[in-house]
């Protein structure tokens, strides 16, 4: 099965990074988030991955280009006979595809732009190249099989803004900082979907999470998939030093491998 992620966009809420490079080229630790992310999927069984280019697509390229140089353990450079011999190198054996789909294109016009390579699939997952989390992404792909409609999402209990306090009377009972939210859910930017939420997506300008979700949301063609474990998104400065700080102290939950 393949992966494809939508690593596009321009990243305006991260601008102190992403004024430099696309968001999911933003390190945690020494690899860019979207190694992160590709190595989640890959500890779940997948391997072959269709990224979407957009806003400074080429560093992605470039990334990909020199991917097994820069994990080699020896290179040679034979400047008589104009090779390189790589040896030991720690590469994934991954399959990746670059796909250009425009620096101002929408979420659905990107996934729109890489028809051709999925299309003919039984199903293909979706994520976003700026969130991690430790979502059991195979048995997603399981469930989605299973009930058989067109399109699941992974849902999430985000963690609340602001801490909670319990009072009784004057005395505070409990306190949590960080509570996760009871009643609500939302969108943890995995999917698993059949081909034909292709047939939702009109034109660049289609908004994946406006018209297609919700068309088929009201046709009764969306599960959820729920995810209690760790999920954090990537959109400030402030949750990259979260999760900076996470992966320094070998405390992340995504790492799954």
């Amino acid at each position: 099965m393949k992966a494809v992620i939508l690593a596009g966009g321009r990243g305006t809420r991260i601008s102190e990074e992403s004024h430099l490079r696309p968001k999911p080229m933003i390190n945690i630790g020494e690899m860019p988030i979207l190694w992160h992310i590709m190595k989640s999927y890959h500890a779940n069984g997948v391997s072959d991955f269709i990224i979407c280019l957009g806003y400074r697509g080429y560093m992605i390229k470039e990334y990909f280009a020199n991917y097994a140089l820069h994990s080699a353990g020896a290179v040679t450079f034979d400047m008589r006979a104009d090779e390189i011999e790589v040896s030991g190198t720690k590469a994934e054996p991954w399959r990746v595809t670059l796909i250009e789909t425009g620096l101002d294109t929408e979420t659905g016009g990107r996934i729109k732009r890489v028809a051709p390579w999925i299309k003919d699939d039984e199903a293909f997952c979706l994520t976003y190249g700026d969130g991690v989390g430790n979502i059991d992404i195979k048995n997603s792909i399981l469930f989605h099989k299973t009930h058989g409609r067109k399109a699941t999402v992974t849902t999430v209990a985000p963690a609340g803004r602001f801490g909670a306090i319990e009072m009784d009377g004057e005395k505070v009972i409990n306190f949590s900082e960080k509570p996760k939210s009871s009643n609500t859910v939302i969108n943890g930017g995995y999917f698993v979907l059949s081909p034909s939420v292709l047939d939702y997506i009109e034109k660049d300008s289609t908004i994946w999470e406006r018209g297609p979700l919700e068309t088929l949301s009201l046709e009764g063609e969306l599960r959820a998939f729920q995810h209690n474990g760790f999920w954090q998104p990537m959109d400030t400065m402030r949750e990259r030093d979260v999760l900076q700080k996470m992966w320094a102290d070998g405390t992340a939950p995504w790492c799954v491998w």
